[in-house]
């Protein structure tokens, strides 16, 4: 393995190593999966590179959700119609989950540590384009590469901390992870709408894309000096034709899912997702013969018999789903159904954040190395609870809710989401080959952006589906009241009110089923809609509708949410009850001998 001169002082040479080898009891490198002594130094900068991997990992997952609550600024400083910006997001999602697999591999073909300072320098020059954009297909296609850099980055930052931590540390080193993981994604959420509202130095929405550039200049600054170089301790050939199916395979799925309410669900969409199946299939039997041929598929898969690897990657699916449906979900109901600014829905969000950081950041550490898969269960049940009380709140406080009434759910769920993400990615990749660490960083990677896709298209489903019902519903319910109040208030004669409240509930109808919130349906310039006495009462009720209808979109959406995270919990059960995370003294230690528990992971 090549070592640069940064790092000769804290790595032993390979002659040292073969030296000590002579006379001092082995284990497995977790640099190169090479046989090597137990007794090695681990490597001293470790937590220095576990930062600035946390540090690129906040940046991506930062990016992927604080464009989703700036979208509307950005909409209106770049201009373009709606299909622009949902091209701004959808992207960035798509090129992001094509990387994925290919990106983790050529890490560990040509080295971790390479391949993240590609992805981290990609990302950002991608960052600057975007941030200085000037027409909407320069930052369509800005966002695009820096999806794909994403891409090649990401699955890095799990394989370097797989193959750098020894067991004992690496619990904690997840742990960090999955709590800036998550806290990423809330802190998006909730920063999306302050730097585009507050217009910091006169950039406006450019911001968001542009605070990337000094980060991703340090990370390339401090990163070749405290991350160690691994590959795979044996020369793989890159699978040109299982990157072409796989890619095809996931365009085929992915794509309808992330774009299938706004272009109306064609019939292509389900073709192409049926077709998927056969391209995906035909993937798994060639990468059965690249084996055989020169042993160097794109995916190992032998990992997927390994059993905490298949049922991390069912529960981290599952999971993801629902999380995919909550986080847009409750985005499209605090500002489009209450009209929420974006700065107050994020800011709601941030109860969210204290209960993932609370969770996470002891999940791993101290919760699963005691408690095992329980922790897991623990967290779906309190996910389960929040969607619940978030249920109940939406019902009984209606278009009326206020951000304190979300307090306690979104706590709850930041708590549950805690426990089941920080632990999930040191549980799928645990007993996983340091050869196959880029590989299979990759695959999990993509199996949950497949979950949010996923997510994405059941809220579209369930949430969309029953809306303009709901509104008609909610309208009829007010009807007798806006009645009287028109005849009194606008001093409408009876005629004049029945064309009125027919036009007001076309038009409310009509306004919810636009793909674009901000389109204004034909419907609504009707003429009885035009009375300025009227205009005032209608305002009143109209808010009052729209905010109802969104709640009960909301409600059946949980309902869906929580039924997903109950599929969790039972996935939940196929997990070794317990996660060894200390390695046995000797090599050839024996299984754990309860059934219902793996073999401890081959670490040193």
């Amino acid at each position: 393995m090549a070592i640069s001169s940064e790092q000769a002082p804290s790595v032993e040479t390979e002659v040292t190593r073969d030296e000590r080898a002579a006379d001092t009891p082995t284990g497995k490198d977790t640099q190169t999966g090479a046989d090597t002594p137990t007794g090695a130094a681990p490597d001293p900068k470790r937590w220095m590179a576990l930062l600035v991997l946390l540090v690129a990992a906040f940046m991506d997952m930062l990016d992927g959700t604080i464009a989703n609550v700036a979208a509307p600024a950005i909409q209106h400083g770049i201009g373009g119609g709606y299909s622009v910006i949902q091209w701004v997001l959808v992207g960035y999602q798509l090129s992001f989950a094509l990387m994925l697999i290919l990106g983790g591999r050529l890490g560990d073909i040509h080295g971790r540590k390479k391949v993240f300072l590609i992805g981290v320098a990609g990302f950002t020059l991608a960052s600057l384009g975007a941030g200085l954009a000037q027409e909407p297909w320069q930052l369509v296609a800005s966002r695009m590469v820096q999806g794909a850099f994403a891409g090649i980055m990401v699955p890095q930052i799990l394989a370097i901390i797989h193959v750098t931590f020894s067991a004992k540390e690496r619990a904690g080193a997840f742990a960090m992870y999955g709590g800036v993981s998550g806290i990423a994604a809330a802190v998006g959420m909730g920063a999306g709408g302050p730097l585009a509202e507050w217009d910091l130095f006169g950039l406006d929405w450019r911001l968001i894309f542009l605070i990337n550039i000094p980060v991703g200049i340090l990370g390339l600054i401090y990163a070749p000096r405290v991350i160690r170089e691994s590959k795979a301790p044996h020369a793989l050939k890159l699978d040109v034709r299982g990157v072409a199916l796989a890619t095809v395979g996931l365009l085929m799925l992915i794509f309808p899912l992330l774009q299938g309410r706004e272009l109306g669900w064609p019939v292509w969409g389900f073709v192409s997702m049926a077709l998927s199946i056969p391209v995906l299939a035909g993937f798994v039997l060639w990468q059965k013969r690249k084996i055989a041929l020169d042993g160097s598929p794109l995916i190992e898969l032998a990992l997927f018999k390994i059993r905490s690897f298949s049922s991390g990657l069912g529960v981290n699916l599952a999971f993801y789903i629902g999380i995919g449906m909550f986080n847009i979900g409750w985005t499209i109901y605090m500002q489009v159904g209450l009209g929420w600014s974006p700065m107050r829905a994020g800011l709601t969000s941030l109860p969210f954040c204290i209960g993932a950081f609370l969770t996470s950041s002891m999940a791993m550490v101290v919760l699963v190395p005691k408690f095992g898969r329980k922790v897991l269960q623990a967290g779906a049940g309190v996910t389960i609870a929040g969607a619940l009380t978030f249920l109940w709140a939406a019902g009984h406080y209606g278009s009326g809710i206020s951000s304190w009434n979300l307090v306690v759910p979104m706590l709850l769920v930041g708590l549950g989401f805690g426990l089941i993400a920080a632990p999930l990615p040191q549980i799928v990749i645990s007993e996983v080959p340091v050869k196959d660490a880029g590989s299979a960083s990759g695959v999990v990677h993509t199996n949950g952006q497949l979950g949010f896709a996923i997510g994405g298209a059941l809220v579209s489903v369930v949430f969309f589906a029953g809306l303009a019902g709901n509104t008609g519903t909610a309208i009829d319910d007010q009807s007798a009241q806006l009645r009287k109040d028109l005849v009194a208030s606008a001093q409408l004669t009876p005629g004049e009110v029945d064309a009125t409240v027919t036009a007001y509930r076309q038009c409310a109808v009509d306004r919810v089923q636009e793909k674009d919130p901000s389109a204004v349906p034909a419907s609504c310039a009707a003429p009885a809609l035009r009375s300025e006495k009227a205009a005032p009462v209608l305002a009143t009720y109209a808010k009052d509708a729209t905010g109802t209808s969104f709640a009960r979109s909301l409600q059946t959406t949980l309902w869906v949410f929580g039924g997903v995270v109950v599929v969790a919990f039972l996935l939940m059960l196929a997990i070794p009850r317990q996660m060894r995370l200390e390695a046995p003294e000797e090599e050839d230690a024996s299984p754990a001998e309860d059934a219902g528990t793996a073999p401890a992971a081959r670490v040193s």
